[in-house]
């Protein structure tokens, strides 16, 4: 939603967390598994509210599980750990719903991963990506667990630069046509898995991207209804996630020029935040209005749709100056409005890619570098105050 910096405050950041040392971060004691335990497919929107088949709120608490979008093809960890552990420890972390982001090239070339990449998997050792993908989602399903597919990038490789390729929905190895086409390719594919609930159609758009304008090649607001339209006419269940210009920063063009796709009661706006350096909060008033005017206020607009902010992190052992006070506001605004969300990233080691060493430590990531435990349990402890 915002990548903004807050001021540093050391009292009132170790005063929060002084209040959580009464939880326990042990594995053994989940976040929200109750809830999900409860939750009956196909999800669908009222208001500002996520619901169930049944009618029940369901509040989107998830992770995000990077790796089909990079150049490994493969969710980070398989190298380390077998994929039962990691699904352990994301009933740990108590999470209903991962974001699983992909490449249009993962699902267009579907490349045999390398054996590198699967090590602590020997049963994925010679599978091509899609094939991994279709034993993770059923894994993941078989756990109860939701997944949402995230249309990250369309060369695979790290995410995110405004010169890199990847900051429009298309680009000129993978036009708009295949952007639907994979889309409609993906939603069929997994069709028939009530657990795949959801699909955020384009990460982080930029590169000149607007919402609306003159220029079709980077309206933002009119592929987004062609996009959301072709995931819907695959699968009418659907949510479609739609995040914003200005790396999914800028929703104030929303509230003039909403979204209407053709099936109703499925749109959720997904914005993301983050910390920067170019801008510091003296206060947590200061932090809630600076977002209230970049997407919150959609909380009050008509239509009503609800918002999911698909991506926010900080260094795992939060001592990251600034980066932490801001964190802890940022969760108080999110357990304020009531708000969806999704951490960035499950992965405690980095894939290969632009910037980034392969095997090298996720210095944003829940997970222990063998991926076997919970690395952040600061974080942890600050996302029980949302449950």
């Amino acid at each position: 939603m915002f990548r903004l910096r807050a001021a540093n405050s050391v009292a009132q950041l170790l005063g929060a967390l002084a209040l959580l040392a009464a939880w326990s971060c042990s594995s053994s004691t989940p976040l929200f598994g109750a809830e999900q335990s409860h939750i009956t497919l196909p999800l669908h929107t009222s208001g500002y509210q996520v619901l169930d088949a049944n009618n029940h709120a369901v509040r989107l608490t998830s992770v995000n599980w990077y790796g089909f979008d990079q150049k490994e093809f493969v969710p980070g960890g398989l190298d380390h750990a077998p994929l039962a552990k990691i699904i352990e420890q994301l009933h740990a972390l108590g999470v209903n719903s991962v974001r699983l982001p992909w490449a249009n090239e993962t699902l267009e070339k579907n490349p045999p991963v390398a054996d590198y990449a699967v090590k602590a998997n020997p049963q994925f050792r010679g599978k091509q990506a899609m094939e991994i993908m279709d034993a993770i989602i059923a894994a993941l399903a078989r756990a109860r667990i939701m997944v949402i597919l995230d249309n990250h990038v369309s060369r695979a490789d790290w995410c995110c630069k405004d010169d890199d390729g990847n900051g429009l929905w298309y680009n000129d190895d993978y036009p708009e046509e295949k952007w639907l086409a994979d889309w409609r390719t993906i939603v069929l594919r997994y069709k028939g898995q009530p657990w795949v609930v959801g699909a955020d159609l384009r990460n982080e758009l930029r590169s000149g991207a607007a919402w609306g304008g003159n220029d079709p090649k980077l309206d933002w607001h009119a592929a987004a209804e062609r996009g959301g339209n072709t995931v819907l006419n695959a699968n009418p269940n659907l949510l479609v996630m739609v995040e914003g210009p200005q790396y999914s920063t800028d929703f104030t063009a929303f509230a003039g020029m909403p979204l209407t796709l053709k099936v109703p009661n499925r749109l959720i706006y997904s914005p993301h935040a983050y910390a920067s350096a170019s801008h510091a909060f003296a206060s947590y008033d200061e932090l809630k209005q600076a977002y209230d005017t970049r997407a919150g206020f959609l909380l009050h607009n008509k239509p009503e749709v609800p918002l999911w902010v698909g991506e926010f992190g900080t260094c795992q052992t939060l001592d990251c100056a600034a980066n932490s006070q801001w964190f802890v506001w940022f969760v108080q605004y999110l357990k304020e409005n009531n708000l969806s969300w999704g951490y960035w990233p499950l992965n405690g080691t980095q894939s290969s890619g632009y910037s980034r060493t392969y095997d090298s430590l996720e210095t944003y990531g829940l997970l222990t570098t063998d991926y076997q435990h919970i690395a952040a349990p600061k974080i942890v402890a600050l996302f029980r105050t949302i449950q």
